[in-house]
Formats: structure tokens, sequence, C-alpha cells
């Protein structure tokens, strides 16, 4: 099956400084909520309470904030599975030395509004601050370690550089450990180090890795972007979508480079831009089936799935659709403008 005619031969390496516009515009709007917004943090990073109560009867948010307002008067409400269940989620940043005296609290209060035996706590969890701080500390950590692995695949599958890219990545690796002996803070450790990689990839001509990065890192920030606009919760599982979205996110970008590494070994003289647009055309077809049935599987879940995986899918949907974008306007492009710049070819050795 083909969504795309053979043959077809759409100049969308043309567009690549419209396309790197347009998502610096996204990015800085992203930016600048996260200045003006900041992250909303979840129970699982921030610390802090989550309860689930189950009512006998129809309810809304707003009546259960008014009958917890002593506790939990700036909770986040949340209702999870169907709604004929009438199940809540209560996110909290109260941090009480005792959870049966925190449930106990809530079980009064609620029979006081709702009347005697009417809501149920089903489970109370606390996350304390520090154990936040921990999980936020390996989440970045788990991150970027996912995205230099996956620049040292990248370098080793198309360019044949194993040795470059593993020297360059245990060079990361322990020039953090040593970082974090110093008790460097986290997250300026892995943005540095973030950075420390991208330039490593362009000083030791690992174009492709490049690439595969930058193409990452956009999908990621756009993604946390659109969820600070939207004043959504990061949580843990926000989280476990990022990660799930940057390897959907290589495969697509993978298909794209593969082809163009076999029409670099097929014909060497042709021009590389031209090369990389009809690797595009080529692959377009499959590409567009692909994401187009993990969109629609992802939007049976968001519609059907219940709230639990709300913000799951949420993120994934964003990220399939940057994910195809950037596979075409930003990983390839970005080859094109490394040979431009500099003047030495890519020459990818034979598979």
């Amino acid at each position: 099956m083909e969504l795309i005619k053979p043959g077809i031969n759409l100049n969308f390496v043309g567009m690549r400084y419209k396309a790197f516009l347009a998502s610096v515009v996204v990015l800085l709007i992203g930016l600048a909520a996260f200045y003006l917004k900041g992250l909303n943090m979840g129970v699982d990073f921030a610390g802090g309470t989550l309860l689930q109560v189950k009512f006998s009867q129809p309810t809304n948010p707003d009546a259960i904030r008014e009958a917890l307002k002593e506790e939990a008067a700036n909770s986040t409400i949340q209702q999870v599975g169907s709604k004929e269940n009438n199940e809540y989620l209560i996110r909290t940043d109260a941090m009480p030395s005792e959870l049966q005296a925190l449930s106990q609290k809530f079980d009064r209060d609620l029979a006081k509004a709702f009347g005697e035996g009417k809501a149920t706590v089903l489970r109370v969890e606390m996350v304390g601050p520090k154990v936040g701080e921990d999980l936020r500390q390996k989440a970045l950590k788990a991150m970027y370690y996912a995205l230099l692995f996956i620049a040292i695949y990248i370098s080793g599958r198309f360019e044949f550089k194993w040795v470059t890219s593993a020297v360059m990545g245990g060079v990361l690796m322990v020039g953090i450990y040593f970082m974090e002996a110093l008790q460097t803070n986290v997250t300026y450790l892995v943005v540095a180090a973030l950075c420390v990689t991208l330039v490593l990839c362009w000083i030791l001509k690992l174009p492709y890795a490049l690439g595969a990065l930058v193409s990452l890192v956009h999908d990621i920030l756009i993604t946390i972007g659109i969820f600070i606009i939207f004043d959504k919760e990061f949580t843990i599982e926000v989280f476990a979508a990022l990660l799930t979205l940057a390897g959907y996110s290589l495969n697509d970008t993978i298909i794209v480079y593969d082809r163009i590494r076999e029409n670099r070994n097929k014909d060497r003289k042709q021009k590389f831009d031209v090369m990389v647009n009809d690797a595009i055309n080529q692959t377009l077809s499959r590409t567009l089936l692909t994401s187009t049935c993990v969109l629609f599987v992802l939007l049976c879940l968001f519609f059907l799935g219940g709230a639990v995986i709300h913000d799951f899918t949420f993120a994934m949907l964003i990220g399939i659709i940057t994910g195809t974008y950037s596979s075409v306007f930003v990983a390839s492009p970005i080859l094109i403008i490394y040979e431009d710049l500099t003047k030495k070819g890519l020459k990818p050795k034979r598979a």
C-alpha cells in the first residue's frame, strides 16, 4: 500500500530554512512559557501527597476542592476511570507527618461535605521532597544517557565509527561521574553534557549522530513546551512518554538516513542536497503510513483510554507529529548544512 505515488519529487530540503524558522519560533514560545509559568511538576517530582477517592454519587472537582479546602486548597483533582465510577485522584503539595492521620482527616471532611459513607479514600501515597528531587535527577540523567547511547549507535550504524563514538561516550560518562562527586547541580550538568556531546559530534565528524540528536532534542523540547503552555502536570508517566517518543522519532530518522546512505553508495557524483531530497521522497509513503497508524492508535487511547493514561497519550500525540516533522525537516537538512559548512563531503562506507 502506498499513499504517495512513486516518482514524486517534492522539494523538502528547499523549505529547510523556513522549517528551521518555524521550529525556532515554536521553541521560543515554549521557552517564554517556561520563563513565565515554569514547569508544573507533579507529585512524583515535586513531592506531595496523592489520594484516590471513590464517591457513591456523581460530583465534580470544584465540590471536592471546596470540601478539602483546609488541607488541599491548591490541589489538582482529576477524574480517573469511567465517568460512572466517580473516582478521583487528588494531588496536593501537603506533606503530613502521618499518612494515616491525613487519610482520617480527609475521610471526616468528605463525610461532612458529601454525607456519611458517600466517599471512600481508596489509597494515600506520599512522596517526600528529597525523593522527588532524587527522581528528577534520575529522570534527567536517564534522558541524557538515552540520547548519548543513541548518538553512539547512530555513529556506529551509519559512519562505522564505533571506537570514536564509544570513546566520546566513555569520556562524557566519566566526566559526569566526577562532576557529580563535586556535587554539581544535576540540571546544569546534564544540559552542559548534552551541549558538549553535540559539539563533539561536530568535531569528531559524526554528522548523522549530530542530526539525530538535534532532532530528538527538538522533539522533546517542543513537547515539554506544549505541556507548559497547556499547564499540564509533568509526571513520571509523561517522562516515560518522552523516552518512548525519542525511540519513535529515531525510527523515522533512521529510515531516511538509511536511504540517504544507499543513494550515496549508488551515485557519489550526485549533489548531496538532491540526494537527501530524493531519499525523503522515496521514504515519504512509509513515513506517513507508519505515523498515521500510530496516530490512530494514540487517538483511540486519548479519547477512550481514560484519565490515567491521558497525559501519556497527549505527550505521545505531540511526539508523533513532531517526530515525523523533524525526521524530514530537521534531521535530514542538518546533514546538508554540515556538508555545506565543512566542504568535505559525507562518505559513509559501504555496508
